[in-house]
């Protein structure tokens, strides 16, 4: 079992990584820290886009329309985060 456990949480911890590099991305992009015309930037955010919309897309379309906030990444934030801490050890302890 443990020989699942660890790709799964390298897999989690990575995802986690990506996000919070994301959130904070998005944050310096809005208040105009940074900015999307540099091309360093603008690639990085482009290549986070596209590697965190197959996971933001599914959640978008379950969680009611709040147009100028987007809680997509939240609640992958809380679901990765449950998975990772709480869920994947108790299926371990369990068998």
């Amino acid at each position: 079992m443990m020989a699942i456990y660890g790709p799964i949480r390298l897999i989690l911890d990575i995802a986690f990584f990506f996000m919070v590099v994301h959130i904070i991305m998005s944050w310096l992009i809005n208040f105009q820290v940074l900015n999307l015309r540099q091309p360093i930037v603008g690639q990085i955010w482009t290549g986070l886009n596209r590697l965190l919309e197959p996971i933001y897309a599914p959640i978008r379309r379950v969680l009611p329309d709040t147009r100028p906030l987007d809680l997509a990444p939240l609640v992958a934030f809380v679901i990765i985060i449950s998975l990772r801490d709480y869920i994947l050890p108790a299926v371990l302890l369990v068998r």
